[in-house]
């Protein structure tokens, strides 16, 4: 089956499933993206992948709306961008089936094509409840309107497909588990960080237990809520724990001014590092803590997952049902302060299952692999092109 995945960006953790579903698709995956937004390395390593299947299309205009800020909470701006040649160019590649990633941006071409020359249609999506509690009238609409010419959709978890079905999207053709890191690298790689470079990296913070976040450092992702929290908490300023930070964002400066006024010693804002050297610092790490107010699917938790860590993660998580479970870790609410404080305390208090936890962290997230998004994304296709007719 030939399939063109239009895409306009990816990121690092695509590649293993490009990789698996073009090995499914016994070679004939092509993907159309936006090689101006898209890294050059990342572009590279997807010509070397698929040679002149990878199509990087540039120029691309926006017809209304700006840029959107990584920062933004959902539905906060509008914008609709016009790709120069992104239909014939689809066209062109003769596809069986189209792949595209949400409602929004890129996938007005293979919903044009749906429409005009009867292509199945299979598309990505990450949205939930949550993150569309504010959604205005128009977009829900063309979503609507736009399901007509979508054969299957893929939700990243339950609460995605919560969300497609509330806006009538027949559950029998709602598939799930696209979204996932790139856990066997992740899994690899900390395994080969010795256990004297990890003592020797958690000495730098002067304690036993590290609690670690890494992500952005804005307000969508709860850090000063975590901040407010952990100082009025029994892990501020406890000679047993650290708090590491670790990513880069226009917050920084807030959360570095935040926790000098609260004389808090013990949390490490270490802002942007490299991401091969993640892994090192998941190894360090005992337990790793998502505060976000509002995420999709955070790749962040599994990535934490494959390296053996238990999960304090955020009830407004897309990636909570499927990924954190009692006998892993700790669901709660950021905006809750009273609730957020007796987390991190009824976690210090169960420091001892901190390793079988771990343990079953990484036997969850084994279910989330590249491999098994892929053949979630294949299965996807061929009822879809099954059920289409021709």
């Amino acid at each position: 089956m030939k399939i063109t995945w239009v895409t306009r960006a990816f990121a690092d953790y695509r590649l293993p499933v490009y990789k698996e579903l073009n090995t499914l698709s016994m070679d004939n995956l092509t993907v159309i993206y936006n090689k101006d937004i898209v890294k050059s390395d990342l572009s590279e390593k997807l010509e070397n992948l698929l040679g002149n299947r990878a199509i990087g299309l540039s120029d691309e205009k926006v017809l209304i709306g700006q840029k959107r800020e990584n920062s933004a909470f959902a539905n906060s701006y509008i914008r609709i961008p016009y790709q120069k040649n992104l239909i014939s160019t689809l066209v062109n590649t003769e596809p069986e089936m189209m792949i595209s990633d949400g409602f929004f941006q890129w996938t007005y071409a293979p919903l044009y094509i749906r429409f005009r020359k009867n292509i199945p249609h299979v598309m990505c999506y990450e949205r939930t409840p949550h993150t569309e509690r504010n959604v205005q009238w128009y977009r829900e609409r063309y979503r609507k309107l736009a399901m007509k010419w979508i054969d299957r959709i893929i939700c990243s978890g339950s609460l995605c497909g919560e969300y497609v079905q509330s806006i009538g999207y027949s559950p029998e053709k709602i598939h799930y588990g696209h979204m996932v890191a790139d856990v066997n690298w992740l899994t690899e790689f900390s395994k080969s960080v010795t256990s004297e470079i990890s003592t020797e990296l958690k000495h730098r913070f002067n304690a036993d237990l590290v609690f670690l976040y890494t992500g952005q450092i804005i307000p969508r992702k709860g850090i000063k809520e975590l901040i407010v929290a952990w100082n009025k908490s029994k892990l501020n300023n406890n000679p047993e724990t650290a708090l590491v930070l670790i990513g880069g964002g226009d917050q920084i400066e807030e959360i570095r001014k935040l926790i000098e006024t609260k004389n808090i010693n013990n949390v490490y804002l270490l802002g942007k590092i490299p991401y091969n050297e993640i892994a090192t610092y998941y190894a360090m790490a005992d337990v790793f803590i998502i505060p976000t107010l509002e995420d999709n699917w955070s790749l962040v938790v599994p990535e934490a997952m494959s390296t053996g860590l238990p999960v304090i993660c955020s009830k407004y998580n897309g990636c909570w049902p499927e990924l954190v479970t009692e006998e892993n870790g700790w669901v709660f609410d950021p905006l809750n302060n009273e609730e957020f404080v007796d987390t991190l305390e009824h976690t210090l208090d169960h420091k001892d299952s901190f390793t079988l936890m771990g343990l079953k962290s990484q036997q969850i997230v084994n279910n989330h692999s590249p491999e098994k998004a892929a053949q979630s994304i294949w299965q996807a296709c061929n009822m879809a092109y099954n059920n289409t007719k021709h």
